[in-house]
């Protein structure tokens, strides 16, 4: 639908009021037009007659057309409205209000001066002589006009002209004696007749003295002589309480009223101290209130939440990276997948010890190990970066538990935003949010990680759970995580898991015998699927729409 930004037609030539059946009252704006500059009533009729006016009219005929009474008494409709408003605001129940859409054709400036002069290719036609005219000629005269260039190929299209080519030089002769302006009839009509051009009545049948069809409306239309125009309606008839003299209430108790005493014969508007305010409370987020279920479970399992605040989204390639036992020459740790800073790009935020440690494990190796045997670059360690895994976190926290006297056995976790350079699509954004946890004790294996796996995933209400063999460069052995979804009805791939290697934990003063297992899951993967969500950016990003946050459903994994 397309709308026109000019002055309907009634503002420049008010028609007389004109009686409707019983009920019906139609006050409109287009939706879409401007509203067109005010048309001051003058002084006589003020505000308080603008609400007279109407209530007289509804009580002597029962309804009345809010833009014919306009037109009339020569106010500007939105000041009728505004008045209206009043008149609902003194008593709800005064008047009965309801709305209605229209949708008209009307003519665009273009059309007007067709309706006037008549169409451009009737026109062209009349430029014609008996003998004919060099094209040429005919175009320079159109151009002359302003007339557009498609009228010629109008009259073409009509069989109203024929070129003849036959002398060298095309000349535009008429191939017939006469036409029927046809466009510029529907379009006279549709000034003349505005009201009658609506869509419902031109999908009903021919409207107007020119028996007007939607097909020839639509053709206008794309001509860009007529345009559709929304108007907003409101369907006004006599309330349950409809008088010709409301009493406007009193709504507060003033000082200037108790001074005076007034107070005493004011008529005052009733309150209803016993109805119950609509409240509008607050709402989580559906990836809060996930969040929120995966902390209680960790919680009720004994784990103590990790700080991600410190040092935050900013980390440094050394504790991301490095410290996990990841090669420099590592994929993960090029531009295509890692976001690295521009300022402050460096960081020096590590122990010397611990960092001469992990340089030799990764030249020289130790525990076992071999290491990757190539110089490592403390120049590259030192690049900032937009934190890939909250893992980074995990390896400061083992760093700590490393320096400690005695080993304590801990069991940690932490949920929050990490960033990775991927491509954007339905099921990956840049940034999402990571829950991770792990277990600190002496001789783990894996079947222990198998069984907390068990236990952790079954409260998540996830069951028959699978493991697949997996390569992490931090991790040796590595599992996949499979569970069956109820709602999918499959299975899928809910986490990733494994041992972290004697290269990692040796450097940090863990003792030789103590083993850490570890696991890690998004948070917006079951969110999808518990919300049954199919596109990620609906669930997080600009276009989620606040009503999803304040409607969805409580949260029970």
């Amino acid at each position: 639908t397309k709308c026109v930004s000019r002055r309907p037609a009634l503002f420049h030539r008010p028609p007389p009021l004109r009686s409707l059946a019983p009920g019906t009252l139609r006050l409109s704006r287009p939706t879409n037009q401007p509203i067109s500059p005010p048309v001051h009533p003058p002084d006589e009729m003020a505000a308080t007659d603008l609400k007279e006016t109407v209530l007289k009219v509804l009580d002597t005929d029962g309804h009345a057309n809010s833009i014919d009474l306009a037109a009339s008494l020569g106010v500007n409709h939105q000041d009728l409205v505004g008045a209206i408003k009043s008149l609902q605001a003194i008593d709800a129940e005064l008047l009965s209000v309801t709305d209605k859409k229209v949708v008209k054709f009307t003519p665009t400036d273009e059309g007007t001066s067709f309706a006037q002069h008549g169409s451009a290719e009737t026109r062209v036609f009349a430029m014609i002589p008996a003998e004919g005219i060099p094209k040429a000629d005919l175009d320079a005269k159109i151009k002359e006009l302003s007339l557009s260039p498609q009228s010629m190929g109008a009259c073409m299209k009509n069989k109203w002209v024929s070129i003849d080519k036959s002398g060298g030089a095309p000349v535009v002769k008429k191939a017939v004696d006469s036409v029927d302006d046809r466009v510029g009839a529907v379009l006279k009509c549709m000034v003349a007749e505005a009201d009658a051009f609506e869509e419902s009545a031109l999908k009903a049948g021919a409207v107007g003295a020119a028996k007007a069809t939607l097909a020839e409306c639509t053709a206008l239309q794309k001509r860009k002589l007529i345009a559709k125009v929304s108007t907003t309606a409101l369907v006004l008839a006599q309330g349950a309480r409809f008088t010709t003299k409301p009493q406007v209430l009193t709504t507060d108790l003033t000082q200037e009223m108790l001074a005076d005493g007034s107070w005493k014969t004011a008529k005052f508007r009733k309150f209803n101290l016993d109805s119950t305010p609509a409240i509008q409370a607050g709402a989580l987020h559906p990836l809060l209130k996930v969040r929120s279920e995966f902390r209680r479970i960790f919680l009720e399992m004994g784990f103590s939440e990790m700080p991600t605040s410190n040092p935050g989204f900013i980390e440094s390639s050394f504790w991301n990276f490095d410290a996990l036992f990841q090669p420099q020459q590592h994929p993960a740790r090029d531009a295509h997948d890692t976001f690295f800073m521009e300022s402050p790009a460096t960081s020096d935020d590590f122990p010397e010890e611990y960092l001469q440690k992990v340089k030799k494990m990764h030249e020289v190796g130790g525990s076992g190990s071999i290491g990757y045997r190539y110089d490592w670059a403390r120049t590259e360690a030192a690049k900032n970066i937009l934190r890939t895994h909250t893992t980074a976190v995990s390896t400061r926290m083992l760093y700590k538990l490393g320096q400690q006297k005695e080993f304590k056995p801990v069991k940690y976790f932490s949920i929050d935003r990490v960033f990775r350079n991927e491509s954007l699509d339905a099921t990956h954004l840049a940034e999402f949010h990571q829950v991770e946890g792990l277990v600190a004790d002496y001789n783990l294996t894996l079947g222990n990680l198998i069984g907390v796996l068990n236990l952790f995933f079954t409260r998540l209400g996830l069951s028959d759970i699978k493991f697949k063999p997996a390569y992490n460069p931090y991790t040796e052995p590595s599992m996949e995580i499979f569970a069956y979804s109820k709602e999918l009805g499959k299975e899928v791939e809910v986490g990733n898991s494994g041992v972290f290697r004697p290269e990692m934990l040796r450097p940090m003063g863990l003792p030789e015998d103590v083993t850490v297992i570890a696991w890690g899951l998004s948070v917006e993967r079951p969110t999808m699927i518990k919300y049954g969500y199919k596109n990620i950016r609906d669930l997080f990003g600009a276009s989620v729409k606040l009503s999803l946050v304040r409607d969805n459903p409580i949260c029970q994994l």
